[in-house]
């Protein structure tokens, strides 16, 4: 069939095979390019493995440090009339690449919050792994069945205290407007942490190690979005920012209960960028599109998988790396400097419907929104008829 995106409010309902495997290389050739990295993992579990900062991480230890990887999705597989997820197709090109370098890759693709597939993963580990020495928590969802009690929770995106009027950018109907988001109830701030929340992770982690699967100094971290002053009252100070708080208490919690085995628990907060999660939220969209024309003028600007290499070889593998006051890692600096900050903010106060293309790239925000789906990639050829039917 031949592909052309079908973009629905915040989502691409369909995605392109060959152009996600276009992706996935680019992220694969930018890691080699890096030359050696040095020491590294051995042996990583990837939850939320398919796409943005986990997919890139992925990449990172496997084509970086050689490591074999085990990884968890979410992700439906394509049919003959029906294209598969982006994260279906960008699992299969992955797998493909690996293959070809020789480098072990196993994905296990289900409900990631559920004991079952807790166990399928450490059955993984025993059979053809062994213990693992990092654990990465990429993992989002709108909603969470407790595996104990069977309990649907769903997260929600809203202020926490008060209404909240602001900007925002409705990329269906090309319009800056304002609007006004509505105060969380205490129900709602408890159902979003309970999704987007340290519970989940803390599972994981106690059952990895009850399995004897976690490697002696294992290192793990959690992604997180700080942020600064605009996108504060929708994120750190929200629903979303309230679950994101629990994760620094399960990083203390873990450290606390896997003492014996010297576990290194941290939160790694990194910058902002088009991912299927942000592009969701209010604000994020006139925000993001605002900071990409600034770093990219200050030639900062990074993508997830200059982010995670990053990280990687500047603070997750290093001993004692720097911390914030909340031990958290941070990635975002180039993005939350008072100096970028100050730009951001003006041009945020300056636009208008008018100005909103002249004083932003929104052009380089929809490049990337469709990037994720495997659209827009120079070199891919979309008039061409491609088979979905991709597995791996």
């Amino acid at each position: 069939m031949v592909i052309k995106p079908k973009v629905r409010g915040f989502i691409c309902t369909n995605a392109h095979p060959v152009g996600c495997a276009a992706s996935v290389q680019q992220q694969i050739d930018f890691v080699k390019s890096q030359g050696d990295l040095g020491d590294g993992p051995k042996n990583v579990l990837i939850l939320g493995c398919s796409t943005g900062y986990g997919l890139a991480s992925r990449i990172v230890s496997s084509f970086g440090y050689g490591a074999k990887t085990l990884g968890v999705c979410f992700e439906k597989p394509p049919s003959e009339r029906k294209t598969g997820t982006a994260g279906w197709y960008n699992t299969a090109a992955f797998h493909q690449q690996a293959e070809k370098a020789g480098i072990y890759a196993h994905t296990l693709n289900g409900d990631a919050f559920s004991n079952e597939l807790k166990q399928q993963v450490i059955e993984q580990l025993k059979a053809n792994m062994g213990k693992v020495d990092l654990v990465i928590y990429s993992l989002a969802s709108p909603r969470r069945v407790d595996p104990e009690t069977g309990e649907v929770y769903k997260s929600t995106l809203k202020p926490v205290g008060q209404n909240y009027k602001t900007k925002t950018y409705d990329t269906d109907k090309d319009l800056v407007h304002e609007i006004e988001l509505e105060a969380a109830s205490e129900d709602e701030i408890a159902n979003t942490i309970k999704v987007m929340g340290g519970e989940d992770w803390e599972l994981w982690l106690e059952a990895l190690n009850e399995a004897d699967v976690l490697a002696q100094d294992c290192k793990t971290t959690a992604y997180t979005y700080i942020g600064k002053e605009l996108t504060w009252p929708i994120y750190g100070q929200a629903t979303i920012g309230k679950a994101k708080e629990d994760l620094d208490r399960a990083a203390t919690a873990i450290r606390s209960s896997l003492k014996d085995k010297n576990v290194q628990a941290y939160v790694s907060s990194l910058k902002a960028l088009v991912t299927q999660a942000s592009s969701a939220i209010p604000v994020m969209p006139l925000y993001i599109s605002l900071i990409y024309k600034v770093m990219k003028q200050e030639g900062t600007h990074e993508g997830c998988i200059e982010q995670i290499a990053g990280l990687f070889e500047q603070k997750l593998l290093v001993d004692n790396p720097d911390t914030d006051e909340a031990n958290r890692l941070r990635m975002d600096g180039k993005e939350t400097n008072e100096a970028t900050q100050a730009k951001i903010k003006s041009l945020w106060d300056q636009v208008t419907q008018e100005n909103f293309h002249e004083l932003s790239d929104y052009a380089g925000y929809h490049h990337e929104f469709l990037k994720l789906f495997g659209f827009d990639i120079q070199g891919v050829d979309y008039d061409a008829d491609v088979d979905p039917l991709v597995n791996w």
